[in-house]
């Protein structure tokens, strides 16, 4: 089979087509592109650019970001100014990748929900296709922008604005309040999938995050899966599919996954760190790409070690058709200039699919 390109080779996957090789893919901007090449090799590894077809504007609102230093770390507070009131947010961010960690939350009690839906009342979607556009022509041969909706509202509220155990205890104490900013969030995310329904984009992507220990199976069911099954209708009609970034534990999950419309699952951190194996994934979920994450833990093995579970990664799911291997999450800075190129050898020494 002739060499495809990352873009030629991605879409063969989403499509269900031959492939060259296994796709390996790396989410843009984790890594710089300059590093990736010089130390992976040009053309060894593509690249996955988060995108979008839509955009919010909020003409009574504003958000006021103030940076700051504390302990060694950069800060940044952020204020969120409606005509009801503030609610304001603190987020430190790790030296290595610079990746944030909301130590503080927006929403505190239950009455800062009225302040969160004057907000999202205010919020106006529109089309912006030009973003698109423009990331899929700086991304060219390489890859692909990865156009995202918005998370679903469970996952939304707790990552976020309210922190999963702030969230358990105002759903008790004031569920009205809870469900009213649910509400408002499932129409807002309707608007925008109307708008990725309507794009040129191949695939769609939840950024959800899920794993199982912060939703369950009976709010997954209730707040994500109808929402999952909606888009996922939508983009059949023009043969474009709907996919998810799981990168938790999903194993409490597992049935309700299998049964819905998504056609893939993004990120999906694979055993050893979370609960699902990549063969026990390939059989139950045969209608499904995974785009693995290659494990962050195994990068840290020695060499052969890391080798042998690409290699054995590739044995069991790489003749699907339907797997994908990504750098999607941190990798320890101190390896991936060993690891990457190992990972890059064995999805080219395992040939075509």
């Amino acid at each position: 089979m002739a060499k495809m390109t990352f873009k030629e080779r991605f879409l063969a996957l989403l499509q269900g087509r031959p492939m060259d090789q296994v796709p390996f893919m790396a989410y843009d901007g984790m890594i710089p592109t300059e590093a990736l090449d010089e130390v992976v090799g040009p053309g060894r590894i593509g690249l996955l650019r988060w995108s979008a077809v839509h955009r919010i504007v909020s003409p009574n609102c504003r958000m006021v970001v103030e940076p700051f230093t504390e302990g060694g770390l950069r800060w940044e507070r952020r204020t969120l100014v409606t005509p009801v009131g503030t609610l304001q947010e603190e987020k430190a961010f790790e030296p290595a990748y610079d990746t944030g960690s909301i130590r503080s939350h927006f929403v505190k009690e239950p009455k800062d929900y009225d302040v969160l839906c004057a907000y999202l009342e205010d919020c106006q979607v529109l089309p912006d296709l030009d973003r698109y556009y423009r990331d899929e022509a700086e991304l060219g041969d390489r890859g692909w922008p990865l156009v995202a909706v918005h998370r679903c509202s469970w996952q939304q509220l707790w990552v976020q604005w309210v922190g999963i155990e702030d969230l358990g205890y105002h759903l008790v104490d004031d569920p009205e309040r809870v469900e009213r900013a649910i509400a408002l969030m499932q129409a807002q995310q309707r608007e925008i999938f109307e708008i990725a329904a309507a794009s040129p984009a191949p695939f769609v992507d939840f950024p959800d995050n899920i794993t199982a220990p912060c939703i369950g199976p009976r709010r997954f069911r209730k707040y994500c899966v109808p929402m999952y099954n909606e888009l996922a209708g939508m983009l059949e009609e023009r043969g474009a599919i709907a996919t998810c970034h799981m990168d938790g534990d999903l194993k409490p999950l597992w049935k309700d996954i299998g049964a819905c419309k998504l056609r893939g699952l993004d990120s999906f951190s694979p055993a050893p760190d979370n609960d699902t194996h990549v063969a026990e994934a390939i059989t139950m979920w045969p209608d499904k790409r995974l785009f693995v994450n290659f494990p962050s833990s195994v990068h840290l093995r020695e060499p052969e070690q890391v080798r042998q579970f690409a290699e054995e990664m590739l044995a069991v799911a790489g003749r699907s058709g339907r797997l994908e291997i990504q750098i999607s999450e941190n990798v320890p800075h101190s390896v991936w200039r060993t690891t990457l190129p190992i990972i890059a050898e064995a999805c080219e020494a395992f040939g075509a699919v």
